[in-house]
């Protein structure tokens, strides 16, 4: 412990960002400890650095008394007066107690302290800089499967993919690149946790952000997406400018802003669709590849009724369902569908839900001005 000490302390302050006094205070800390090993007590010891020499001293306060019964807490009134001659029974005392050897010992300490202090500093560094991207897309490379997840390297940690955020029908190839969505960050005694995704719905709509500069931008908002991960995707688009097409900037010019992000979720496909504020032109527009002819639908019990062409009904529905299932997901109501005769045969739609003309003349609008019902024609719409 010399002024050389001090002069790398300071530069690791500089390199590092770690206080001086910071890391002076964990050494006389650090020392403290040493010294109540050495004279079984700290409670009345003071360690202190100089900060420009780098030299340690050690005092003791002891009380001064008749007959001294504790040597680490008490000193004899008579080798108190040797330093003092003023001193009586029951003044305190400061007197340097400096072991021999406690320059080698303080050292030691500084050293560990040091490595400590810049390692906490390193983790909390990392700490902050992932937690910036939380919530973000970030890019990594595949470097091992452990058990069922998937260990990606994001730079100076490692990441998570953990089993149930990995689409099945990926295949994870070591040393190969990829995008994937960090859900959280935790602190960890080793560093951070990063737990990532390649699953959640948020991916799709970072991923257009990152091609679409509309929607970077906020003039093209994502206001609803719904996801079924490896297979299909719908969201639901609105511009804030009358002149800007929301569907046509996300698809991009021969469809190849759209087309890279299929590409980056290995072909998964995706449906990119108006959002109307009209809940019955939304439900309509969400079965879409399929036409609708008319929406009823039950704001309060969050639900609709849907009439398709005939020969749509299948894809309305979807292949197992999902066509219908994405657009429920992606519009927070229940959808019945039924085709035209169907409809017909069954009184799907009743007279009371189709005859207030006035209600269909605000639909055009894209307004909700209903709590109760809102019938829907499609052809109100085509323009």
């Amino acid at each position: 412990m010399n002024a050389e000490f001090i002069q790398a302390l300071e530069q690791i302050e500089k390199e590092k960002n770690i206080s001086k006094e910071v890391l002076l205070e964990a050494i006389e800390n650090s020392l403290l400890t040493a010294c109540k090993n050495h004279y079984g007590t700290s409670s009345n010891i003071q360690v202190t650095i100089d900060n420009e020499q780098g030299i340690v001293t050690v005092i003791a306060e002891r009380e001064v008394v008749e007959e001294v019964e504790q040597k680490e807490l008490q000193i004899s009134l008579e080798e108190a007066r040797e330093t003092d001659p003023n001193l009586n029974i029951g003044d305190v005392i400061q007197i340097e107690v400096t072991p021999r050897d406690f320059g080698r010992i303080a050292a030691q300490k500084a050293k560990q302290v040091v490595v400590q202090k810049i390692r906490e500093a390193e983790r909390d560094l990392l700490f902050s800089t992932y937690q910036e991207k939380e919530k973000e897309v970030v890019t990594g490379i595949i470097q091992r499967n452990v058990k069922n997840n998937v260990i990606i390297n994001l730079g100076k940690i490692d990441g998570v993919l953990a089993e149930k955020e990995q689409v099945g029908s990926e295949k994870y190839i070591v040393n190969e690149r990829i995008k994937v969505y960090v859900i959280e960050v935790k602190p960890g005694t080793k560093g951070p946790k990063i737990y990532v995704s390649r699953t959640h719905p948020d991916l799709v709509k970072r991923l257009f952000e990152q091609e679409v500069p509309e929607v970077h931008e906020g003039v093209v908002e994502i206001k609803s997406i719904s996801r079924e991960a490896g297979s299909r995707t719908k969201i639901a688009v609105h511009s804030n400018k009358s002149e800007v097409d929301p569907v046509g900037s996300c698809v991009g010019h021969n469809g190849s802003r759209v087309g890279i992000v299929v590409s980056e979720l290995h072909g998964e496909k995706i449906d990119i669709i108006p959002w109307y504020e009209n809940i019955a032109a939304f439900i309509a527009a969400s079965l879409s590849p399929s036409k609708v002819v008319q929406v009823a639908v039950h704001v309060e019990e969050k639900s609709a009724k849907v009439v398709v062409p005939d020969y749509q009904l299948s894809l309305a529905i979807g292949k197992e369902g999902q066509n219908a299932r994405l657009a429920a997901k992606l519009t927070g109501f229940r959808i019945d569908i039924k085709s035209e005769t169907q409809a017909k045969e069954t009184d799907f739609i009743t007279d009371k839900e189709i005859e207030n003309e006035e209600i269909i003349k605000l639909n055009k609008t894209k307004k909700i001005h209903s709590d109760d019902v809102l019938p829907f024609d499609a052809s109100l719409f085509e323009d």
